[in-house]
């Protein structure tokens, strides 16, 4: 999951529609073309159904077995490894033999960066071992390691008081507290060029969670181009408070870094395709179903996003399976080297974008965590939301089911923001940031009954969607990609 790149549509009004019987505002306040609420209407039965087959029926359990076996056979699939080219190849061979449309890959040049082998050493005034992970596209150190002084600071502005001299040759704390994912990831992302600007030999960053039991977390950095590149790492959030403590006590403190990190030559991934083809309109007008292959090199990657990409997956072959064919094609997209600023979705955009206004409806994505689902956030023009209040309703089983127009997706984000109406889940992820890009992401976190009725609500919005005898409303600003 790569939220902070991305600036999400943050201007759109502010609506809030609450189905089920829970609403002070709802989608019977917009004015539809004439007939629209009665023919979404006749979709509740079809929509009960899907709701029927994958939460209680024939299909109950196997997105979670899926994702089971999936995550237990390949493991963690960071970019340019086998593993995540080996779980491709699995993918596409499991959809031909599920009978999905079109299955294929498109090749992406992506970003290659191995981690390595990695330690950091508190030594002075007394020696503890810091847990930590180097971030993603970090250098390495020396093959000696770097053995330096500590500075630690809890912001940006209390790091601009030390001058060049102070910095030069340190390793440089960063211990910001968290305020959530996108306003502290800016320390993760920033910390290496700011520090380097003043001379600082490496970065230990606290890692971005709320809730820590010694646990570090990765993620990936951004260079900034005119500054000299420096090692960069996540340490345990414990680890970052007691160094910015004695720091701030006027304690001398040591560490060495060890650090093989290196960024290897780009190398060629695929973002993977498979495809419910539509019965009246196969490359116009696409509804699309998404999640990220890729992961980090820790844990098994189960929800950040093996299971996004597994609900989207299962919606599209038990619709097959149930013989359910829409009027336009439902494509679901499984996105690479998404932790790597969304090099596969940027790759995959610019290879359709000749004729894009034609070619998409709608993007669906989910990488958030994969737990009990609570609704559906969507990002679109005001027809378009009024239009997807009413398929909203179709939605029943939910205790809490709510619509938001709001930010929505990572890899679906350019288009997003572009006007090209989006979509994602909203489901019970408080705890999410407590295991993201760390060890503890497997499928211990995922439960059977939650994947049922998140793949039911994937499956059913989207095939209504496609099914419309109207396309979703899109305003869509043009750029170019040169």
């Amino acid at each position: 999951m790569h939220w902070v790149k991305v600036p999400f549509l943050s201007a759109l009004c502010a609506v809030l529609f609450v189905t089920n019987g829970f609403a002070a505002a709802d989608s019977n306040d917009c004015e539809l073309p004439p007939g629209l609420r009665e023919e979404i209407a006749q979709y509740q039965p079809v929509v009960d159904s899907i709701f029927h087959h994958i939460v209680s029926g024939e299909y109950a359990g196997k997105t979670w077995q899926s994702l089971l076996e999936f995550t237990d056979r390949f493991g963690p699939r960071l970019t340019g490894t086998k593993q995540l080219e080996d779980a491709i190849d699995f993918a596409v061979q499991e959809m031909i033999d599920e009978g999905l449309d079109n299955v294929h890959t498109e090749e992406a040049i992506v970003s290659n960066w191995q981690r390595g082998k990695e330690w950091a050493e508190l030594v002075e005034p007394f020696k503890k071992n810091l847990p930590m992970l180097g971030l993603g596209k970090s250098v390495g150190t020396p093959p000696e390691g770097i053995t330096a002084e500590v500075i630690a600071v809890e912001s940006f502005d209390e790091f601009e008081q030390f001058t060049p001299d102070q910095v030069k040759g340190k390793i440089v704390v960063f211990a910001p507290a968290w305020v959530g994912y996108g306003p502290t990831g800016r320390y993760r992302y920033e910390s290496p060029s700011v520090a380097g600007k003043k001379g600082a030999a490496a970065v230990l960053i606290r890692s971005m969670t709320p809730f820590s039991i010694g646990t570090p977390h990765t993620g990936t950095l951004e260079y900034d181009p005119d500054v000299e590149r420096i090692p960069a790492a996540a340490i345990a959030v414990e680890d970052a408070m007691l160094l910015l403590r004695k720091f701030r006590r006027g304690d001398k403190m040591v560490i060495h870094l060890k650090m093989d990190a290196a960024n290897l030559e780009p190398t060629v991934s695929r973002n993977t395709i498979g495809e419910l083809e539509g019965h009246t309109f196969k490359n116009t007008s696409v509804v699309v179903v998404s999640g990220h292959m890729d992961s980090w090199d820790v844990g098994t990657g189960a929800s950040d996003d093996a299971g996004g990409v597994f609900i989207s997956w299962k919606a599209v072959s038990f619709l097959k399976a149930m013989g359910l064919r829409p009027r336009r094609t439902i494509r679901a997209i499984y996105w690479t080297a998404e932790e790597q600023y969304l090099e596969g979705a940027s790759v995959y955009e610019r290879q359709h974008a000749e004729d894009e206004k034609q070619e998409f409806n709608v993007f669906l994505e989910s990488d958030s965590g994969t737990f009990e689902p609570t609704g559906l956030d969507f990002s679109g023009n005001s027809e378009a939301q009024c239009i997807f209040a009413e398929v909203a309703r179709l939605m029943t089983g939910f205790d809490d089911f709510t619509f938001t127009q709001g930010s929505v997706g990572s890899d679906i984000g350019n288009w997003v923001r572009r006007g090209f109406p989006g979509v994602s889940l909203r489901n019970k992820n408080e705890n999410y940031f407590w295991y993201h890009h760390t060890e503890g992401d497997t499928i211990e976190l995922e439960d059977p009954a939650a994947l049922d009725k998140i793949t039911a609500l994937w499956a059913a919005t989207a095939y209504v969607i496609a099914d419309l005898s109207i396309d979703i409303p899109k305003n869509v600003i043009d750029y170019s990609f040169n």
